[in-house]
């Protein structure tokens, strides 16, 4: 007869069940934000595109304004509009400012708040 080996608990490695039901919940969770987080990101970026275009082929703000609805239509921008864009003028460079909030519901009264500021010329 072979003697049989027997291991101690403490030199056990792995993970339990419970262990790996919680790691599946937190990747879940995880991919499920950052899904709907991606979006808002896209969006952002062609934010501040539209807007540093609008900046650099404008010279007064209602064609900056103007200038940045177009990109926005055509880009599907749904987030801000040219009305909401803050547009001066340093010398002769136009600074266009913008500024807002996107929200992502978690869970019952749980938001995950997305808060964008910028300054574009």
């Amino acid at each position: 007869m072979q003697a049989q080996r027997t291991t101690s608990p403490a030199r056990q490695r792995g993970l339990s069940f419970i262990g790996v039901i919680f790691i599946g919940l937190l990747a879940v969770a995880a991919f499920a934000i950052g899904g709907q987080s991606i979006p808002i990101f896209l969006e952002y970026q062609a934010i501040n595109k539209a807007a540093t275009k609008a900046a650099r082929d404008s010279s007064t703000v209602p064609e900056v304004r103007a200038s940045f609805d177009r990109a926005a239509a055509i880009d599907d921008i749904r987030s801000i509009s040219g009305k909401d864009l803050e547009v001066t003028k340093r010398g002769d460079k136009v600074i266009v400012s913008f500024k807002y909030s996107r929200e992502i519901a978690l869970a019952g009264p749980a938001y995950l708040v997305y808060r964008f500021e910028n300054s574009v010329n």
